[in-house]
């Protein structure tokens, strides 16, 4: 065992700011003593959650903080490599989805549950998922482990392999370039006739929160993030047949999906509203002249499947789709994960299941859609960021989120709205495949860039 000492006097922002960046140091067991002025305060680190569970932020008026901070690892982990912590994008995303991502300039998501720069890395209990060699033999990688690591464990070329490439979909003649993303996302933002006007959803955001802060698991806005929601909107069929479908799942990991005939139904339900709109036509048109699809038939058939087929995130198969994870929310080691519909949302909080926290994130829509990455507790279990579209029809997150999933499996999807870029990240699901080896969406989230 080392032991380190390392004694600071700054000012308070700077300070704090030091101590919030070692709250995402993974490899190091330690333990930080505050003192503002005459008031002492503890902050420690918990290496299962990843969290810091105690607040940075010095009392208005106190004097510059000094500070005493006591290190100590053992020799094996300060001598391995520390990994820097992810960004997810719009807001800190969840830990289940890899729902980490790629860097991004706005700091939306940040994800214990990945393995971008963990390659190789030793392994070691309480980590959620792994990014050993030996991950795929115990079936506990993570599962961005193929994208990120090579065969031997170690960290692939973050830029290597095609811009855009899915089994059993894409080839070089037919790809789909950034500016026809651009382009096509426009598109399907000014057709989203269902989406909400202004007058009909009035939010109140409240405390934007500090990177640090969405971490700290403090409820810092004493009301609901909505104020009103015109649920009249809901009676419209695209609404209606979505809303059905919420319920229907089982939102801890590990407990097998059963479905009934009448719920089977429904998902065809949904598909059949969704179908019907131009927004959808509009986007299977897109796809078919990209060859990604020669008849409608087929691409309702593909839908069901990427969405709604079932895979096992924990160890009983079929506990888990793409649909339940992004839509309705699941819990996975005490921890929200997906959970990015706002329909969902406002209808959890409405039963006083959702409490909102905070957000980080704020889109810069003047108009519905709007985009809002958020901090909140479901029934008792906490999600540190979890972003969505707010005011959208159901078919408008689930086109484009089915755009960017067969467009860039994997990566970061760069589409325009209104004007305003953003980016949408999706992962594939790796253990598990339907069809001609073609791939489950693991998860599907809006990011600000």
């Amino acid at each position: 065992m080392k032991t380190g000492y390392l004694a600071f006097g700054h000012s308070g922002d700077l300070a704090r700011q030091i101590l919030c960046s070692l709250g995402a140091d993974r490899t190091r067991n330690w333990s930080l003593k505050l003192t503002f002025g005459h008031k002492p305060g503890a902050l420690t680190h918990d290496k299962r959650s990843h969290a810091v569970r105690s607040s940075c932020t010095a009392p208005v008026g106190e004097s510059p903080p000094s500070i005493a901070i006591l290190q100590h690892w053992n020799a094996e982990s300060a001598a391995s490599a520390e990994r820097p912590r992810e960004q997810e994008g719009t807001a800190a995303e969840d830990n289940e989805e890899t729902e980490p991502a790629h860097a991004s300039s706005a700091g939306l998501y940040t994800d214990p549950d990945s393995c971008r720069g963990r390659c190789h890395e030793p392994y070691n209990k309480q980590d959620e998922c792994h990014c050993n060699t030996k991950c795929e033999k115990h079936r506990n990688c993570c599962e961005d482990y193929h994208m990120h690591c090579s065969k031997d464990g170690r960290q692939k070329d973050p830029m290597a392999g095609p811009a855009d490439s899915m089994e059993g979909f894409s080839s070089s003649h037919d790809s789909i370039t950034n500016e026809e993303l651009l382009s096509i996302s426009e598109q399907l933002f000014k057709v989203d006739h269902n989406k909400a006007q202004k007058s009909d959803i009035t939010i109140n955001p409240q405390h934007l929160a500090s990177s640090a802060e969405t971490k700290d698991k403090e409820d810092h806005s004493p009301e609901p993030l909505y104020t009103y929601v015109n649920e009249k909107l809901f009676s419209k069929p695209t609404y209606a047949s979505f809303i059905k479908l919420l319920d229907n799942y089982q939102r801890m990991t590990g407990r097998r999906e059963v479905f009934s005939a009448e719920q089977l139904k429904e998902q065809e339900n949904f598909l059949q509203e969704v179908m019907k709109t131009e927004l959808m036509i509009k986007l299977y048109n897109f796809l078919h002249k990209k060859k990604r699809y020669s008849t409608q038939e087929e691409f309702v058939s593909d839908l069901k499947e990427m969405w709604f087929g079932l895979y096992s995130r924990g160890k009983d198969e079929g506990d888990s789709s793409g649909f339940e994870h992004v839509f309705s929310g699941e819990v996975k080691k005490g921890k929200v994960s997906g959970f990015h519909s706002w329909i969902r949302f406002y209808l959890q909080e409405k039963k006083g299941l959702v409490d909102y926290y905070s957000h980080n994130y704020d889109g810069p829509w003047a108009s519905y859609p709007d985009v809002l990455g958020m901090q909140f507790s479901w029934d008792g279990y906490f999600k540190e960021v979890g972003s969505a579209f707010i005011g959208c029809s159901p078919e408008f997150e689930f086109g484009l989120y089915t755009l960017c999933f067969i467009a860039r499996p994997g990566k970061m999807c760069r589409l325009s709205l209104g004007g305003h870029q953003l980016g949408i990240q999706t992962y594939t699901w790796t253990k598990s495949t339907y069809g001609n080896n073609r791939k489950y969406i693991a998860t599907a989230y809006v990011t600000s860039s």
